[in-house]
């Protein structure tokens, strides 16, 4: 979805959702209305979100906007990178196959295994004594 020239997209990875706006600028990144070095302290979740930007050379060129909710960090980063793909697409088709090759356009659907019942977690069990 567009509006002028404000790209919209959601990226999702685990249980995090990202709403992301990309609007042509200077690279600033805002998230949850604040900086993106404010809002992730680890360098890798940092350089994550920004990788599609860097690897179709648009870096200096849009301004993103996100709003994420859930999960933790490495999940929401890797949900802000889905959507930031997603847009760029929107922005010019013709990066389509740059993304969809480094992997930057496919939703990772793994997710937390639910606790089974009669057991400790997903699959961690009790100690088992025969006597």
């Amino acid at each position: 979805m567009e509006s002028g020239n404000v790209f919209y997209a959601t990226g999702k990875r685990k249980d995090s959702v990202a709403k992301v706006w990309l609007a042509p600028g200077t690279g600033k990144v805002v998230v949850n209305n604040r900086e993106m070095d404010e809002y992730f302290d680890i360098s890798v979740n940092r350089k994550a979100l920004v990788s599609p930007l860097v690897l179709t050379d648009n870096s200096d060129t849009f301004d993103i906007k996100v709003t994420v909710m859930g999960g933790g960090q490495t999940g929401q980063a890797g949900a802000i990178r889905h959507g930031v793909s997603k847009a760029l697409v929107l922005v010019d088709p013709e990066l389509r196959a740059v993304l969809k090759s480094a992997g930057f356009l496919t939703r990772d659907a793994r997710k937390k295994e639910r606790k089974k019942y009669g057991k400790k977690g997903a699959r961690a069990s009790f100690q088992f004594s025969k006597r």
